[in-house]
């Protein structure tokens, strides 16, 4: 069992696949991350121009095991790679790309990788420079759920306002 956090405006105590406006790093679901301080990050990001002051930790707990499971089609990014890069890419610029994966994991696009993500776009810098510069950052894990199915192997703890 690994403990997972999401960090939100409101106690999630059934987490559920979250159909997104905005285009995401690995598609639309539900995300979570193995750092507590990436998901308070999320928190704060999400409290920039609401009239909150505080927000919510979420814990669960997630069986792993599942991972190496046949019954469950997972897609894991170990490093910014060139398949990452690609597939974050295709989220984000397509808005009619679908994946088929139950569970996808690897590092979260954070506001530095952004900023190289644009110059990439841009034609500023090329996909290798890209992956390079990105291999120098110490990237934080997010574990996208992106079915109803996936969605089982994942239990909640508990929660904590923040």
């Amino acid at each position: 069992m690994k403990v997972l956090y999401h960090g939100s405006l409101t106690i999630i105590d059934e987490p559920k696949i979250i159909q997104s406006g905005r285009t995401l790093d690995f598609g639309e679901g539900f995300y979570t991350t193995s750092s507590k301080k990436q998901a308070l990050q999320w928190i704060k990001i999400r409290l920039v121009g609401k009239d909150m002051t505080q927000g919510v930790l979420n814990r669960y707990y997630f069986d792993d095991t599942v991972l190496t499971s046949a019954n469950i089609n997972v897609l894991h990014f170990e490093k910014p790679d060139e398949a990452w890069v690609d597939f974050v890419m295709e989220n984000r610029l397509n808005k009619n790309f679908r994946h088929a994966h139950d569970i996808v994991i690897g590092p979260v696009a954070n506001d530095r990788v952004y900023a190289c993500f644009n110059a990439f776009e841009n034609g500023f810098m090329n996909k290798q420079t890209l992956i390079g510069e990105l291999k120098t950052y110490r990237l934080i894990d997010q574990y996208l759920f992106h079915t109803e199915k996936s969605l089982q192997y994942l239990q909640y703890i508990n929660f904590q306002k923040v």
